[in-house]
């Protein structure tokens, strides 16, 4: 499906396999490079400026939230300035990562996946270092729902848990 407003960016996976679109219709789409072919859609409240595919894990990284002009009265968990955690197949947001007083603009993942960076409108860049219960933790196969299926189950959110250097 097209995207409505303005992608931010695109960037793909170490291998050129597949790529990741982050816009500003609060979506970032998944991509196979070969053939173009949509693939995955991961929904948040807010523009995503950036996502980023693990190299080590399922998962994708996303950051963004409110543009800075709308967002002088609000606080960080308003504005949404966090990094996302979403589940590459299930689509799922698992966890995240707070820490920042503007909007994300940019992530990277470390290729051996210890750790990420991310880079916001505060002026900081911040170096987060997994812990171990990340580094371990192994991606559950889901019980229940079959594509196509309904979900009825209520999933609490998780806080991941990181070490932050600021810098």
């Amino acid at each position: 499906s097209p995207m409505r407003k303005k992608i931010n960016r695109v960037s793909f996976n170490q291998d050129k396999t597949l790529f990741i679109t982050s816009s500003s219709d609060f979506t970032a789409k998944l991509y196979d490079v070969v053939d173009l072919r949509h693939l995955k859609t991961y929904k948040t409240g807010s523009p995503v400026n950036d996502a980023v595919i693990s190299e080590t894990k399922d998962h994708i990284l996303l950051g963004g939230g409110q543009e800075a002009m709308s967002v002088t009265t609000t606080s960080g968990k308003a504005g949404k300035f966090e990094t996302r955690f979403f589940h590459l197949v299930y689509e799922e947001e698992f966890g995240t990562v707070k820490g920042h007083f503007g909007p994300i603009n940019a992530l990277a993942i470390d290729p051996k996946g210890r750790c990420y960076a991310s880079g916001a409108e505060d002026g900081y860049i911040r170096l987060h270092h997994f812990d171990k219960s990340y580094l371990d933790m192994k991606d559950p196969v889901p019980e229940g729902p079959v594509d196509g299926e309904e979900d009825d189950t209520d999933d609490e959110e998780k806080e991941v848990d990181s070490d932050d250097e600021s810098e």
